[in-house]
C-alpha cells in the first residue's frame, strides 16, 4: 500500500467494503508499523529464498518476516512515538481495540497481497499479545510544575 492518492480501484477499497470494522488509516498505520519493525527496530528475520516472489522489485527482497508478536509490539512503539498519550484513543477511533484488530488487520491485508506471511503465521499470533489498558498508558506520568518556583523565563 502506497501513501500516494489511492485507486478507487485499488483491493483495498473492495476490502474495506467486505470488512468494514477498521478505517482505511488503521490499515495505512499497521503497514508503516511493519517498515518501522524492519528498518528502525531491526526486527525480523530474513525471508528464506523460496519464500521470495522472483517478480517481486529488489525492494521487496530485502524486507525481513516480523512474526505477529514483534508486529505488535512495534505497533505499540510506533503508536505511541506517533500519538503519545492519546494513542490508544486515536486507534480506536479507527476500530483497534486489541491486538486482536491488528491481526485481523494483517490477514486481511494479506488476503489482498498488500503484506505477506510464511506457513508459521497463524492469526491466532496476534491474540491477547498485551492489554491496551496497560500498553499505551505505562510508564506516562503527568507532572504539574512546582508553584513555588515561580514563573519560567
Amino acid at each position: 500500500m502506497k501513501k500516494a492518492m489511492l485507486d478507487p480501484r485499488d483491493p483495498i477499497f473492495g476490502m474495506l467494503e467486505r470488512d468494514p470494522r477498521y478505517k482505511l488509516d488503521a490499515y495505512q498505520f499497521v503497514f508503516d508499523a511493519l517498515q518501522f519493525a524492519q528498518q528502525r527496530l531491526e526486527l525480523g528475520t530474513p525471508y528464506a529464498p523460496d519464500e521470495l516472489n522472483p517478480d517481486d522489485e529488489l525492494e521487496h527482497q530485502v524486507e525481513h518476516h516480523v512474526s505477529g508478536q514483534e508486529l505488535c509490539e512495534a505497533i505499540r512503539q510506533y503508536a505511541l512515538e506517533q500519538y503519545g498519550l492519546v494513542a490508544q484513543c486515536v486507534l480506536a477511533e479507527w476500530g483497534v481495540r486489541s491486538t486482536s484488530d491488528f491481526g485481523d488487520i494483517v490477514f486481511n491485508l494479506i488476503e489482498i497481497q498488500q503484506m505477506k506471511k510464511t506457513e508459521h503465521d497463524r492469526r491466532e499470533d496476534f491474540d491477547d499479545v498485551y492489554d491496551f489498558d496497560v500498553a499505551f498508558r505505562e510508564g506516562f506520568e503527568i507532572t504539574m510544575p512546582d508553584s513555588t518556583e515561580g514563573p519560567r523565563a
